[in-house]
């Protein structure tokens, strides 16, 4: 038998204009945490989806204990004992958990000569699949009524349903607050003592070095090495991803937050369960930062305030004029914009353009005589926010969905600033892209509020609220439990405000 439950030797991938990877190695031990690192673009999915069997090498072998295999599709993939949960989500929303825990591979009966699916066996598992990773979900829950980080939560339950001897774990914190990291960790923890091999990617410095047993580091489609994770600190490794010192995590921040520009008083969802008695404002320049847990209600108070959910009371005011936003439409007029959280759900257009992507929220302003697009100025725009954005493509014909994670995102960010909104407001602004790429997006918002933008940014890192916000908005349950000023905020006491239940 090999010491390695499954390796990949010398693996080649290219695709049209792009070397994805080159020659690279990955070793799995059973029992062992394996972290895969490496900035976006590095090549760390496209080797993953590779072993799972979405792609098919050009050159290279993988070897399943030691012998010489073949992986032609997920399904096959799947039978050797190989599970992946993605970075981007694509669950099936109208379903329910169990549907897709179980999709592909339904229990099944007879009844006569017909067989059928097994529903009532098919909910039983999945609540003793749910049980055993501490999900306290409904198994009939429709899948669309979750957030994300619950369908998150759903995806994992998905791949350990699967009795698989690895498990791809592809950035699977990205949505998820502290309390669900340690459940998620305590479900590795099992997994290893049962002597699966866990592939980890994540950008994220301190669930690494505090989960993983080995590194291997990637940088430009190229295997860099492995090492014992106990052998790394975090600067080693932040170093050996982009191939130089990186000495500060977030810029310096030198605006100057001005006169109040908006305010949202006693802002009341339709909803009785979402957000409430909701009144805060937002100065000139200003980053206001939004914490709170999953569940805080965060994301839907500011999709209330974009006008994508419908509110009960309470008022919006810009510079002393209240707003009525019924719809993004309204919301977009009056100098608002919003990067929302899901960039593959609710964010990008895949099958479009990069040009096509940054230009299609302002079309309206590049008509000529009202009718006809000026592909000139339009391409003039995207010229001007690839260079503003350090947007990393081709071509800007090139499909958006083959860039990485942060330049998708800084096409996203670029999109809005081509509407040149006043109030932008940012959801998970840097949500599964690398220490690199976070940089460049802290430094397009710093940038932003020292021309005088004001910024909303709801984020789960607290680490990041702490570093970029002038002030920080704590939301628990619905509720603004309360504010503070950036310079004295710690995780302590956003923390202590996160978990502030009405009693």
């Amino acid at each position: 038998m090999s010491e390695y439950v499954l390796e990949m030797r010398d693996v080649y991938k290219a695709f049209p204009g792009v070397v994805a990877l080159n020659k690279v190695q990955l070793k799995l031990k059973p029992g062992k945490v394996h972290a895969l690192m490496g900035e976006n673009g590095a090549g760390k999915s496209t080797l993953m989806k590779c072993m799972f069997g979405i792609y098919t090498m050009d050159e290279g072998e993988i070897l399943i204990d030691g012998v010489k295999t073949e992986i032609h599709n997920p399904s096959d993939a799947l039978k050797k004992g190989i599970a992946m949960v993605h970075q981007e989500l694509q669950p099936i929303p109208a379903r329910t958990i169990a549907e897709n825990i179980y999709l592909g591979r339904y229990p099944t009966k007879k009844i006569g000569p017909i067989t059928i699916v097994d529903h009532k066996k098919m909910y039983e598992d999945a609540a003793k699949v749910l049980k055993e990773v501490n999900m306290n979900f409904d198994p009939r829950t429709k899948v669309g009524d979750l957030s994300v980080s619950q369908m998150q939560s759903v995806e994992i339950a998905k791949a350990v349903s699967a009795n698989c001897r690895v498990l791809i774990l592809d950035e699977p914190t990205s949505s998820l607050t502290q309390h669900e990291v340690d459940a998620l960790f305590k479900i590795v923890e099992d997994l290893k003592s049962k002597g699966v091999a866990i592939v980890y990617i994540s950008h994220k410095m301190d669930e690494i070095l505090r989960i993983s047993d080995e590194v291997t580091i990637m940088r430009d489609g190229q295997y860099i090495g492995t090492w014992n994770a106990n052998e790394l600190t975090t600067d080693m490794i932040i170093s050996k991803m982009v191939g130089r010192e990186l000495t500060n995590l977030y810029p310096p921040t030198d605006n100057v937050p001005g006169e109040v520009v908006f305010e949202v008083e006693n802002f009341t969802s339709i909803n009785p369960k979402s957000f409430r008695n909701v009144s805060f404002n937002l100065r000139k320049g200003e980053i206001l930062g939004v914490a709170g847990l999953v569940g805080a209600q965060r994301t839907e108070l500011m999709e209330g305030l974009f006008g994508i959910r419908s509110k009960i009371s309470g008022t919006v005011k810009y510079k002393g004029k209240e707003l009525k936003i019924d719809r993004p439409k309204n919301a977009i007029d009056n100098g608002i914009a919003m990067l929302t959280e899901d960039r593959r759900g609710t964010g990008i257009m895949g099958v479009l353009s990069v040009a096509d992507n940054i230009s299609v929220a302002s079309l309206n302003q590049y008509l000529d005589f009202g009718i006809m697009l000026n592909d000139k100025k339009i391409e003039n725009l995207v010229k001007v926010n690839q260079e503003k954005m350090n947007i990393r493509t081709p071509s800007s014909k090139t499909p958006i969905a083959s860039l990485s994670g942060g330049n998708q995102q800084k096409v996203l960010v670029g999109r809005w600033l081509a509407n040149n909104p006043d109030v932008l407001i940012l959801d998970e602004p840097t949500r599964g892209i690398d220490v690199g790429a976070k940089y460049e997006i802290y430094c397009i918002i710093a940038d932003l509020a020292k021309e005088g933008k004001s910024i909303i940014m709801i984020s789960s890192e607290l680490g990041e609220l702490i570093g970029m916000s002038d002030r920080i908005m704590v939301m628990c349950d619905g509720r603004v439990t309360g504010f503070i000023d950036g310079k004295d905020a710690t995780q302590e006491n956003i923390m202590e405000l996160a978990t502030k239940f009405e009693s």
